[in-house]
């Protein structure tokens, strides 16, 4: 059967990943270390085992290129792994573009998000450690419902501080995390030191992730029955989405076509990571595909930020890591796609990108909806806010092969649907959503806290 018969490419059960890729392997320029925020000293496992799993910390620092994939976790990845890649043929006739545009489904999962893919492993490392009890941050709240469910599937107690503005803006995400069994306050809160010094700095501030991990890291330390754990950023947790890439391969061999281009959204970096990488050796081998990460222009990390050592969270709690950033006082707008309001890349993403080997872009608010809704209408899925940034470039890069009258295969990330974002659908629609772009003046002000390293 050819390409041109099929709309949905499902991978039979076996064909989940057995192992994740790391491309720390491949990648031509090590990464630089992480330093401790105190000495600023290279970090050694020790320092990190006070907020990680030891399982963890060695997926964070290995070059072996794959990881095996443990059985516990595999086995609950069978709850909706593989995901389903669908050929966009209602998208591609409402463009009357001659380019094949795919994407990768990860709103199947049992939260609607890829962040699953992450949570399950984060939480089964701490089970197997004896923790009784992990704490984190979210945004748009997606990773915190993710981790709820993987805490309670290995019973573990929940803590999430979600950053004040999508608490207000997504009063659905926390019903979720507590159906699920975590525990959810708006940050910055009253339960920790540096959100009460925030609070009584600033009681109207919407929150900034950063402050969010503050809170969660300063939580996790106080109490030796738990753990931190992050949804983004990190090595590790750009590792295990990497399952995401690994199967659009072979779905791809199954269409009987490659990507020219593969899009996904990125805040943190994880969802971008999680299908660009697998596709990181191919390049590098001369295979001519494009790699295209797509943030906000209200947080334009990658396209206008520096790339420096800085922390990962406004009290200065975090390791100290290279990466593109704004600055850790960095207070984004409060767009609706808050898991993208990060001031920070991940490491990985940085040093690659820094390196040549991917692009990135910047896109407004308002034309992200308008793409939300030409792929609601034409496809029938509600994307979340976050996703429909890959559906936005994925749009402009098949209207310019319909001007150049080529036909390129593009690839995009659906990391999620945006059932519980509709409140957002619904500002677009009434005319609330306004376009926010950084000035230069802003970006040179947000930066100028930068450690000195």
């Amino acid at each position: 059967m050819s390409r041109e018969d099929l709309t949905k490419f499902i991978l039979p059960e076996e064909k989940i990943p057995k192992f994740w890729y790391n491309v720390q392997a491949d990648m031509p320029t090590p990464l630089a270390p992480g330093l401790h925020p105190g000495t600023k000293q290279p970090l050694g496992p020790a320092d990190l085992a006070p907020l990680f799993a030891m399982g963890l910390i060695e997926q964070e620092v290995s070059t072996e290129r794959y990881i095996e994939i443990p059985k516990e976790v595999r086995e609950l990845y069978k709850k909706w792994r593989p995901s389903p890649l669908f050929r966009a043929r209602g998208l591609e006739k409402a463009l009357d573009t001659p380019c094949r545009i795919y994407y990768k489904y990860e709103g199947v999962s049992p939260v609607g998000s890829h962040k699953l893919n992450s949570a399950l492993p984060q939480a089964f490392y701490n089970k197997i450690e004896g923790i009784k009890r992990l704490t984190t941050e979210t945004g748009a709240g997606q990773w915190g419902t993710a981790l709820s469910l993987a805490c309670k599937l290995f019973d573990l107690e929940c803590m999430i501080y979600m950053v004040r503005v999508s608490y207000n803006q997504k009063p659905y995400r926390r019903v979720a995390m507590e159906v699920y069994g975590g525990k959810c306050v708006p940050s910055p809160s009253n339960l920790t030191e540096c959100g009460r010094a925030e609070l009584a700095k600033n009681p109207d501030t919407p929150g900034t992730l950063a402050m969010a991990i503050s809170e969660a890291v300063e939580d996790a330390v106080k109490r030796e029955d738990t753990h931190y754990s992050l949804g983004s950023v990190l090595n590790h947790v750009c590792l295990h989405q990497t399952v995401i890439g690994q199967e659009v391969k072979l779905q791809m061999e199954m269409a009987n076509d490659y990507p020219d281009v593969v899009i996904g959204c990125c805040g943190g970096g994880s969802n971008f990571a999680g299908i660009a990488l697998p596709f990181i050796p191919d390049k590098m081998a001369g295979k001519k595909v494009r790699l295209l990460a797509v943030e906000p222009a209200a947080c334009p990390t990658l396209t206008k930020g520096v790339f420096a050592y800085d922390f990962g969270d406004v009290a200065g709690f975090t390791p100290l890591l290279k990466m593109y950033t704004l600055g850790h006082d960095f207070t984004p707008a409060g767009i609706h796609a808050g898991g993208l309001r990060y001031h920070g890349d991940s490491p990985l993403v940085s040093q690659l990108y820094h390196d040549g080997l991917f692009e990135a872009t910047a896109v407004m608010q308002n034309g992200v909806f308008e793409a939300a809704m030409l792929f609601a209408q034409s496809e029938g899925i509600v994307p979340a806010p976050e996703s429909s940034h890959a559906i936005r470039a994925a749009i402009d890069e098949a209207l310019k092969g319909k001007e150049e009258g080529v036909s390129r295969a593009i690839v995009f990330n659906l990391s999620g649907h945006g059932h519980l974002d509709l409140n957002a659908y619904d500002n677009y629609l009434t005319g609330h959503t306004e376009d926010v772009e950084l000035s230069d003046a802003q970006i040179k002000a947000s930066l100028k806290n930068l450690p000195i390293v």
